[in-house]
């Protein structure tokens, strides 16, 4: 006879594998590179500082 198997270590084990699959297939679909992150945060910093140098003082 084989070895005893823990059937719960097996279960979740296997929604593990099925949840990093999902995960992985959500990053491609989903995900930014570092890239575009570092580029519209750039961006986004600059329109903020351009905004608030128009703002007018009272």
């Amino acid at each position: 006879m084989g070895k005893p198997v823990n059937l719960n270590r097996y279960r979740k084990d296997k929604a593990r594998a099925e949840k990093k699959a999902r995960a992985d297939q959500n990053a491609v679909k989903f995900g930014r590179s570092k890239a575009e992150k570092t580029t519209t945060k750039f961006e986004r910093d600059k329109l903020c500082r351009d905004l608030d140098d128009r703002e007018l003082d009272e």
